[in-house]
């Protein structure tokens, strides 16, 4: 492994005896939430993927490295650094090679988490294929690390801020498999289904992980999508979502929004005009995400002693 991916002892000795292990991102910590919410609710993810027996591996960048398994200091070091880089593959070497910090979005993890050997990633939801991509060409590059990258990503689904059609269909023309756990549709961030399909349901977590090792015994190196719908309970209602989504879609086109910069602007802009709502929702499918990863990562370690 590259001296530039440094693997924290923990996870190290965690790797070596064959321990489940979850990967978590940092871009929560740093753009996701203001200080210190985002702190807080990486802690609080940490300590979900522990109770449901998994070790997780907390991925940023610090001094010219990519570290796989932050430790709490570190955490907390790069949540209150000034002018943290929210860094996908395409300037992960620049970050790096600049000293300073960086927090790892879906595509950045993903890269880590394959390099040290962990198989299983928690995250909110995946980046996609943008609603104006015919002009802008905007696809995020999280589809790309999907197809690059055997790493089973457990979320709920992507923004629906995003083209869903589209994304659905963009991961099925990358030959990514998108397997639902407990639903039959792709599930809508906020919403629990979007009316596209999965490739195919599972409701128990054994079968899932069986699944997922078969995919990649086959040899067929890309990551797998879990989707995995967040709580009824915590769902957003249609009459709350619906209108602050157009309205927040109207914003960014008449503040002329492209780019990295239009995902933070339309989250900012439905936080705002849901009094919170969504933030509520987001950090809810969050824990059930890292949950059912830790569950997938303990599942899959028995398929492969079988």
């Amino acid at each position: 492994m590259s001296e530039l991916v440094k693997v924290s002892d923990t996870i190290a000795e965690a790797l070596r005896r064959h321990r489940p292990v979850v990967a978590l991102e940092t871009t929560l910590v740093t753009h996701g939430l203001p200080h210190p919410r985002g702190l807080e609710a990486a802690l609080e993810l940490e300590e979900i993927v522990r109770a449901h027996g998994a070790v997780p591996a907390t991925i940023g960048i610090l001094e010219g490295a990519v570290r796989v398994g932050l430790e709490r200091a570190e955490l907390e070091a790069l949540a209150t650094s000034r002018d943290v880089a929210k860094v996908n593959p395409g300037n992960l070497g620049a970050v790096v090679a600049s000293g300073g910090p960086g927090s790892t979005t879906v595509a950045a993890t993903m890269f880590a988490a394959a390099a040290a050997g962990i198989r299983v990633f928690a995250t909110g939801g995946i980046g996609g294929v943008h609603r104006d991509a015919a002009e802008s060409g905007d696809v995020s590059a999280d589809l790309t690390a999907l197809a690059r990258f055997p790493v089973a990503v457990v979320c709920a689904g992507a923004k629906a801020i995003l083209d869903l059609p589209r994304t659905v269909e963009m991961l099925e023309t990358l030959g990514v498999p998108v397997l639902g756990y407990r639903t039959d549709e792709f599930p809508a961030f906020y919403r629990r289904a979007s009316g596209q399909r999965v490739d195919r349901r599972y409701d128990g977590v054994q079968e899932l992980a069986t699944a997922v090792a078969a995919h990649w015994a086959l040899g067929l190196a890309t990551g797998v999508l879990v989707a995995n719908p967040i709580p009824a309970a915590d769902e957003l209602s249609t009459e709350v979502y619906e209108p602050a989504l157009a309205g927040a879609l109207d914003e960014a086109a008449r503040c002329g929004i492209r780019g990295r910069a239009v995902t933070p602007f339309l989250l900012e802009q439905l936080r705002e005009r849901t009094g919170g709502a969504t933030v509520t929702a987001n950090l809810a499918l969050l824990r059930h995400n890292a949950a059912v990863a830790a569950a997938l990562a303990r599942a899959l370690g028995r398929v492969s002693r079988r």
